[in-house]
This record gives C-alpha cells, structure tokens and sequence, in this order.
C-alpha cells in the first residue's frame, strides 16, 4: 500500500523532490508509437509549457525534467520561504491563473477590501491562508500538471478514464550527492533511452534548455539557477554549471571507467560530491531501481526516516555503497 505523502515530503529536512508520472498500461505519451503509426510528439510541448507556466506560479522550482515516451521526470526545489514572502493580492493572483476563485475573492481582487464587510475579509484571508500553503506543496504542482494533460490527451483522443497511473511517484533527495546524482539521471534520460547521443540533441530536457540559453547568453527563465558568485538572495542549486556539464558530457562518454576526462572540472566536481566515478555511473544510470524511496546518505536516510514517522529506510545498502 502506498505511504501516505507526510511520510513522503518534509519540508524541515529537505526541500528537494524527485516526481515521476507513468501513462497507464505503458501507452504513448509523446514520440510515435510504431504500432499504431500514431505520432503523439506535439504533446511535449503542453507539458514543457505547463512546467513552466506552474514554476511560475508556484514557489517551486525546476531543477531538472525530461518529458519521455510514456512518462515525466521531474526535480523540484520548495521555496517555502519565498512564498512566504508573498502578500496577499499577489497569492490570490497567483492561484487564479490556474483557478477561478470564490465570488468573495473576485470581489476582493476587483475593488479592495473597504467594498468587504469584516466577515468576508476573513474568510478572504483564510482562503489566501489555503492558497499559499497549495502554492508550495507539490502534490498540487504534480495535481495542476497532470489533470490538464490528461483532459487535453483524453479529449484528444475521444475517450475517458485515467490516462497517468493513480497516483505520482516522489522521492525525497537527502543531500548534495543525491541531488547531484538524480539531475543527471533525468538529463541523461534520453540518451539512456538511446533516442538521441548528445546533450544538445536531448530534447524536452532541462540540459538541452540550458544549453541553449547559454548559447543565446542568456538565463533559462523557468529553470533553478546554478550557484554562481552573485550574491542572489534566490537559492540555488549547490554547483555550478559548467562543473555539471562536464561532468555529464564525461558521463556519456562510452570508454571504460577511469578514462581521463577531457574537462578537470567533471573529476572536481565528483570529489568535491564525494562520489568516486564507477558509483557515480552506477547510481546515475540505475537510480530508480537502486532508489525507491528516498536517496541520501545513511545518515540523512536516518534522519529523514525519524523526522517522517517511517520505520525503515529503503535501500539504506546502496546508500552506504555508492552514496556514503
């Protein structure tokens, strides 16, 4: 029976989260299905959309996403803080791009508080109090995804009933080694998968994204920064870019294991991670079977474990083996 998502999500401990959605009986999401000769691959681009129009709205970040055949990946960041920082207007604004709201909140929104009696300002606040605590949870966020590209595929293909699996996977990432760990699973996803051999030529991925923003000399607008020596109040991801580049372009090279990398940065960034590179490869090319739950540490395992009411920690042997 699944865990319930409090013994899933703790925002105390971590606030990354790695979410996948699966089509039911494997069917096509996107790409050509072969059998049928049905080419679905212009449904990429609702969901890249709609990630980003969400990433906007919400306190939650884009760390990493890859938008597969049948199912999507995604790695996400809490910004709790941030929404807590919203004030009221901008949290009700927020929810409405996504939902009409109450006629009290209309009303609110289109002529101020002094055309509302005190018990409808309260209530105003409470629904504000609800919205601002859906806007950081991603159990809303994976909620808003998936229902608007289940009605659009479903209408699409004139017919009803549960085009994902019921219920999205979460797992939490424990630490700097997970995070780093998981990013490149769901970059490297299409290579996997053989669709494509190259970064670039990954497309409807996070890595592909950046690349080319970085091509334009720009910032990719939806995505997590990478830690840079601005001193950004916004967080970050806990490396740079360009150590992460090289290390996944080193990842994807096919020669055994100990080569020398081109770039010093793909070796720099593992030992500053604490991987050594055979578990690196391993744990980026296996993590979902090697993590069902929650990835980290032992220790963070631990700890998460505790804090969520859980009584075992899933996989704790191949968090001591390639993680510790």
């Amino acid at each position: 029976m699944p865990l319930p998502r409090y013994k899933q999500v703790n925002t105390e401990i971590t606030p990354y989260y790695h979410c996948i959605s699966r089509c039911v009986r494997q069917s096509y999401l996107c790409g050509k299905d072969h059998k049928t000769g049905v080419n679905y691959e212009h449904r990429r681009k609702w969901i890249k959309e709609r990630l980003h129009a969400l990433s906007e709205a919400f306190a939650i970040d884009l760390c990493a996403y890859a938008i597969m055949h049948n199912h999507v990946h995604t790695v996400l960041h809490i910004a709790k803080g941030r929404a807590e920082g919203w004030s009221m207007d901008e949290v009700l604004l927020r929810w409405r791009m996504f939902y009409k709201c109450p006629p009290v909140v209309q009303r609110y929104l289109q002529s101020g508080k002094e055309q509302l009696t005190e018990s409808e300002l309260i209530d105003v606040k409470a629904l504000t109090a609800t919205y601002r605590k859906r806007l950081t949870s991603i159990s809303w966020f994976m909620k808003l995804l998936n229902e608007y590209v289940a009605r659009r595929a479903n209408k699409e293909d004139e017919c009803k009933g549960y085009f994902w699996e019921r219920r999205f996977r979460s797992q939490a990432i424990l630490d700097n080694k997970a995070l780093a760990s998981v990013m490149a699973y769901v970059d490297l996803n299409p290579i996997r998968a053989k669709m494509t051999k190259t970064l670039e030529g990954s497309s409807y991925t996070t890595i592909q994204y950046r690349l080319n923003a970085a091509k334009a000399n720009k910032k990719p607008k939806f995505l997590m920064s990478f830690n840079t020596k601005s001193s950004s109040i916004q967080a970050q991801i806990p490396f740079t870019l360009n150590d992460y580049i090289a290390l996944l372009k080193h990842s994807i090279n096919t020669k055994a294991v100990g080569s020398k990398p081109n770039d010093k940065r793909s070796f720099g960034l593992l030992k500053k991670l604490g991987i050594n590179e055979k578990s690196w490869r391993t744990v980026t090319s296996n993590f979902e079977t090697l993590f069902t739950g929650p990835a980290g540490t032992a220790d963070a395992m631990t700890e998460f474990a505790v804090a969520c009411g859980r009584s075992c920690r899933p996989n704790v042997r191949n968090a001591e083996k390639y993680l510790s």
